[in-house]
């Protein structure tokens, strides 16, 4: 079979999307890439943003390939299927420019694994693939149908929802190889602000999901369940990627761990990188062997400066506030910088909150202005407000975001839109229009 995998070309006024904007290489596509060629599928991968094509030019170059089944993700990068933009407006129209070019179109992403007839109906493909995708996609181009859990299809008029999200084995994947031109053309450094990138960047994924529950994680539906690659692929990953010029890579982990044989194998290869973790999860012998390996950017995870703020996210966290700052602290002597995450939440005193954030200014490590909670369909906090998603959800929630907040965080976009105007479809959320 001839598969072509698109990544649309992006854009996001008015969304709340606050997700990096920057192109980031497609792990998910990447991934899927890996197990259909595996199984001798000729495959078309196509990253708009990465490779500034225009939708005109994805046209011209999948129908030039005249593919058997189209797969389009609704989420900029695996990176961001927690927060992706809510709206499904880019892949509304990408879908559009392409429905003709192939019988067969297929939606892998966030949305459709939480809303999959929503979805389903919003994008007017073929198929939506419910949680992860890659190992769904490969059965899929096998032929066959019946029997594969996680799809949501037309059958016979109807909509039929076989199984639920699925999840990938993922600890065997083998490392991943990218084109010399689309890491020629990867500027980017992912959260990087310790120097001036020269060299390219590049993502890498060391282990998916997460082993914590918090209420704000919209991971239940995919990237739920903690696992490991090997540290040796991860590092033959690497080397592939040294070879190409990279000189930072970010890794994409939801929760980056301790891991002593891979940091060990990054010591003294003048490789710099990035991970996002929580600060409470790390000793600190373990902070100086990740300085050793190479880390120049740390985001950490710590939402709230209360015991009862901490509690109310389910964050089980073991350390106090003060034990926080402290590895946050010794974290920066290590680490050129270092971020503390912080969730708006009202077990937070707002001066309190200010006057810790100027405390670690002073410190060296960075604490953001807290942002308001977006209660993604998917999350704790989704049902905790609502119950189980229904095909309103992400309606819902955006209209229920829109209505707290006068101001946004220093991180968001002004002036969001509804998510009927993004997506240009009547309003079925009257309250987000009173």
């Amino acid at each position: 079979m001839k598969i072509a995998l698109v990544n649309p070309p992006w854009h996001f006024d008015g969304s709340i999307y606050f997700g990096c904007r920057a192109p980031h290489l497609p792990i998910e596509l990447g991934c899927a890439q890996a197990l259909l060629e595996r199984d001798e599928h000729a495959v078309l991968m196509l990253d708009a943003p990465l490779l500034g094509l225009s939708l005109a030019d994805l046209v011209a170059e999948i129908g030039a390939f005249r593919p058997d089944m189209i797969v389009i993700t609704t989420a900029p990068t695996y990176l961001f299927w927690r927060c992706a933009p809510p709206e499904l407006r880019v892949p509304q129209e990408t879908v559009a420019a392409l429905r003709n070019l192939a019988p067969l179109l297929v939606a892998v992403g966030p949305h459709g694994s939480t809303t999959p007839r929503a979805t389903l109906r919003k994008l007017g493909v073929d198929i939506v693939v419910m949680g992860e995708c890659e190992e769904t996609l490969a059965r899929l181009a096998a032929g066959e149908r019946d029997g594969v859990p996680g799809l949501c299809r037309h059958e016979g008029g109807e909509i039929r929802i076989q199984g639920g999200p699925q999840a990938a084995h993922f600890v065997d994947m083998a490392p991943l190889a990218w084109p010399d031109a689309w890491i020629a053309r990867h500027h980017h450094h992912h959260h990087r602000f310790d120097a001036t990138p020269a060299g390219p960047g590049a993502e890498v994924e060391a282990s998916r999901g997460c082993p914590y529950h918090c209420t704000f994680c919209a991971k239940e539906n995919f990237r739920n369940g903690y696992r490991r690659r090997p540290a040796a692929s991860v590092l033959a990953e690497i080397d592939g990627l040294q070879r190409q010029g990279v000189e930072y890579v970010y890794f994409i982990d939801e929760i980056f761990l301790p891991n002593a044989e891979l940091l060990e194998g990054l010591v003294g290869r003048g490789l710099a990188f990035g991970v996002q973790t929580r600060i409470d999860l790390w000793k600190p012998d373990q902070l100086a062997l990740l300085g050793r390996a190479g880390c120049v950017s740390v985001e950490a995870g710590v939402e709230s400066l209360s015991p009862e703020g901490r509690d109310a996210l389910a964050k089980k966290c073991r350390l106090s506030t003060d034990e926080l700052a402290e590895r946050l602290v010794t974290a920066k002597r290590h680490i050129p910088f270092v971020q503390a995450n912080l969730i708006e939440m009202p077990q937070d005193d707002d001066q309190t909150v200010q006057r810790w954030r100027d405390t670690m200014r002073d410190a060296g490590v960075w604490a953001n202005d807290p942002v308001p909670l977006y209660p993604y369909p998917g999350s704790p906090d989704y049902r905790r407000l609502w119950g189980e998603p229904d095909d309103q959800a992400w309606e819902r929630a955006h209209a229920w975001y829109l209505g707290q907040f006068a101001g946004f965080s220093d991180i968001q976009e002004e002036r969001p839109q509804p998510l009927h105007v993004l997506e240009r479809a009547p309003c079925t959320a009257p309250e987000c229009c009173p």
